[in-house]
């Protein structure tokens, strides 16, 4: 929220017309932007409420905050939804140089002592401009703009997407995996009641406009319902849960390998076969435990509403046309890497 006021400062400053409705509109939008997010974010988005993502559930706070306060949100609503007619407002919450990403790049940085994160945020909010109600960059911002987008990459790769940090996410979607099974099967299973109404139920998004229990029950839930249940589940007499839940709360994770290219289907038969013989389980029941996908990582996309520059002569660039960097694939367009995960006392099984 901080740096939105400095962006709509630096804006009006160069006589851009922000009216206060506007202004206070925009701060409501970028401060209730991620609302939605449930329980380790991204990590169990689409395994709580498989139809619905998070930026739908931020829309039906949003809503639900609107209706409670007289509809004094209608405008940041129009601004959260790129429905307004001055575009650059919803692109400063949303979009590839908006304040969402250099603030989160800049703490996350500072948090996890990776600097390669460390951008120039002052820099580059000081040269944010507008176009044909777009938002654009001055041209002095190119080479700053640039290190964002560096800097961005390699936090996806050293923090966001980081094998122990991927490791943890796959145990606990294979834990809800289990968990659903278990539900669908009839078996007794502890679950918080706002756990269980999503988890018991297939959620849709007349749900949530129909039932305001519904949105409640969202709000409700946190990440330590999540440990709770992990916890309680130890104990739980279906081996695999229980395995599971023992493994990920007492940090004997999975091991994880990482390719640019995928693994062989024979080393993934291997990796299975050998799990199967170590813990006793069948064909279906290894896959809980042996688990290969997909990571991927754009740092910047140019075909989705590419940063703009504006040079001196008040001319429009893309920023790839003027950038010596983001010809190269790694960064301008989509890096895919494959994994496969498995317990770790696989890796010195013969």
């Amino acid at each position: 929220m901080h740096l939105m006021q400095e962006a709509i400062d630096v804006l009006k400053s160069k006589n851009i017309e922000i009216t206060k409705e506007e202004e206070e509109a925009t701060l409501i939008a970028i401060l209730l932007h991620d609302i939605g997010h449930g329980p380790f974010s991204h990590t169990l988005e689409y395994t709580l409420i498989e139809s619905i993502n998070h930026e739908k559930i931020t829309d039906f706070f949003m809503q639900e905050l609107n209706r409670q306060f007289n509809n004094q949100l209608n405008l940041a609503l129009q601004i959260y939804k790129n429905t307004y007619h001055k575009r650059f407002l919803h692109q400063l919450i949303s979009g590839q140089l908006d304040v969402d990403r250099l603030d989160y790049l800049t703490r996350d940085s500072f948090f996890t002592g990776v600097s390669e994160g460390v951008i120039g945020t002052e820099r580059i909010i000081k040269m944010l401009n507008v176009s044909n109600n777009e938002l654009v960059a001055d041209v002095k911002a190119l080479y700053s703009i640039e290190k964002f987008i560096i800097s961005r990459r390699l936090m996806y790769w050293q923090v966001y997407l980081h094998k122990t940090v991927h490791a943890i996410e796959t145990m606990i979607q294979s834990i809800f995996k289990r968990v659903k099974v278990l539900i669908e099967s009839k078996t007794d299973i502890f679950l918080p009641p706002s756990l269980a109404l999503f988890l018991q139920n297939t959620i849709s998004e007349s749900d949530f406009v129909n039932n305001p229990s519904t949105l409640k029950a969202y709000a409700d839930l946190d990440d330590r319902d999540i440990w709770f249940c992990i916890k309680t589940w130890r104990t739980h007499p279906d081996f695999i849960l229980s395995e599971l839940c023992k493994r990920l709360y007492n940090r004997n994770l999975f091991k994880i390998e990482v390719s640019d290219n995928d693994f062989d289907e024979s080393y993934i038969r291997r990796k299975k076969s050998e799990c199967v013989l170590h813990a006793h389980l069948n064909q279906m029941e290894v896959d809980y435990f042996v688990i290969h996908g997909k990571m991927e990582n754009t740092a910047y996309n140019k075909a989705l509403a590419p940063i703009r520059i504006l040079d001196k002569n008040n001319k429009l660039h893309t920023l790839e046309t003027l950038s010596d960097h983001l010809n190269h694939r790694t960064l301008s367009e989509n890096v895919n890497k494959f994994f496969i995960c498995y317990p770790k006392e696989l890796s010195t099984s013969v």
